[in-house]
């Protein structure tokens, strides 16, 4: 199994430094509600997560969530409610909507608020080994004390200062230098530090969760690409600083971002979906698909288009999963290649697109094969148990139907299946293609044709 590093830029055979993977995911800022680029990432993350228990090894995942920050103070003052309500309900609303995407959930989730003593112990000890300075109160890491500083964005310590600014009234001994403790403000939560009250910083939490989570060193470190310079820089600055072992995370996975038509999703734009409005039209295994169709490397493309494909592939896998599989009816499917096929596929990087159109081949086959009378059963399980792998379920989505659209869509398929028995193709596939820019998707089997809402 190969993983990109995006730390030495290269492709590397992955085996973990212990009996199992370590793996640490940076988690939201629970302001708002998660919206589907976040989706994305976790998908990401879930779905290597389950390949690699898949392979035989043994995982342990950690995710925080960043439970104190400046954007969380803004918001509560706005709302009227206090920093700790709006952090608990938005991670409430993550959980559900993280369950709904069939997203399982890691093995810690830590919280910033609540690893304050792991955090003032870290900040503590880079402070005596000189490469931290504490400064009216508050505390920054001296990135000149890392000879490394910038090897992850792969950018010089002089390139960054050019462009860099030092907000008013803050002393530091460099632009760069970066804030491990955030003296207290009137009206801001705080915790008592040898430094007086305050808060953590963003980029130390992460590395104290790590460390007290999964040691000094961990096998792979995730989150998206826009968390490569600053916060992952500094993580392994500071981690690497107060442990002395290098290397901190030996993997750097980082998943592309994700763009909505075409156009960068950012809240600057006002053109970010939550995960609860996706999920209000299209199905979990839909979201996931519109997901793996791409490279984790790659931009991921948000679209209504997109989604309706990716829901009518969705049920192209149901139907072969829920086909007739004619046991003993005569020779077996055998599905053998298309395992070898989503292992190749997985191993190189996670390789999802290949390991995903191995699938509908062999959904296609399972189809074909059930009609001509083979015996589909071990496909068919063969095609759930790769399905699972990449956290689809397989399940139907309800989808609310009013009875005048019943009535017509029923009206379509009578339509249709008469125009089919008097042979006339062409007007089947048009009564088809008018019930498919309808959101509707037929099955025919044997038994007759069924239709399912899917857009």
């Amino acid at each position: 199994m190969k993983l990109s590093d995006t730390l030495t830029g290269e492709k590397r055979d992955f085996k973990p430094a212990g009996d199992e993977v370590r793996i640490y995911v940076c988690g939201v800022t629970p302001y708002s509600s998660a919206h589907v680029g976040h989706a994305m990432s976790y998908i990401v993350f879930d779905v290597l997560h389950r390949y690699l228990e898949y392979r035989g090894f043994t995982v342990r995942r950690v995710q925080n969530f960043t439970d104190i920050d400046d954007k969380l103070i803004d918001r509560a003052v706005q709302e009227g409610t206090t920093v700790e309500a709006l952090a608990e309900r938005h991670i409430a609303e993550y959980f559900a909507n993280m369950a709904a995407l069939n997203v399982r959930e890691a093995d810690e989730y830590p919280r910033a608020t609540q690893e304050v003593p792991k955090i003032v112990e870290v900040i503590s000890g880079l402070i005596d080994s000189g490469h931290a300075y504490e400064s009216n109160g508050d505390v920054y890491f001296r990135v000149r004390s890392d000879e490394q500083y910038g090897k992850l964005s792969h950018r010089s310590l002089d390139a960054m200062r050019a462009g860099a600014r030092i907000e008013p009234g803050v002393q530091k001994e460099h632009p760069m230098d970066f804030a491990l403790w955030k003296s207290a403000k009137p009206g801001e939560p705080s915790w008592e530090s040898p430094w007086g009250g305050g808060r953590p910083g963003w980029h130390i939490e992460c590395s104290a969760m790590a460390l007290r989570y999964l040691g000094e060193s961990i096998d792979i470190h995730g989150g998206g690409q826009d968390l490569v310079f600053p916060h992952h820089e500094n993580e392994i600055a500071q981690s690497e600083a107060f442990t002395g072992v290098r290397p901190f995370a030996r993997f750097w996975l980082h998943n592309g971002l994700l763009n909505m038509d075409a156009q960068k999703m950012s809240k600057s734009l006002g053109n970010l979906v939550t995960i609860a409005d996706a999920l209000e039209h299209y199905s979990a295994d839909a979201i996931r698909l519109s997901v793996l169709n791409a490279h984790y490397r790659s931009p991921g493309y948000y679209s209504d288009e997109a989604l309706a494909g990716s829901e009518r592939a969705a049920g192209r896998l149901r139907q072969a999963a829920s086909a007739e599989p004619n046991a003993g009816a005569g020779a077996a499917l055998d599905a053998s290649e298309t395992r070898s096929r989503f292992i190749e596929a997985m191993d190189d990087d996670l390789n999802s697109p290949q390991a995903v159109a191995a699938l509908f081949d062999l959904a296609r086959d399972i189809n074909r094969g059930s009609t001509e009378g083979q015996d589909v059963t071990s496909a068919q399980e063969t095609l759930c148990e790769l399905t699972a792998v990449l956290g689809l379920t397989l399940e139907e989505r309800e989808a609310s139907v009013d009875a005048d659209l019943a009535a017509r869509v029923e009206a379509l398929v009578e339509q249709r299946a008469a125009r089919r028995a008097a042979r006339d193709f062409a007007g089947a596939d048009a009564v088809r293609d008018q019930l498919t820019a309808m959101g509707i998707e037929l099955t025919d089997s044997p038994s007759g044709t069924t239709w399912r809402v899917v857009g």
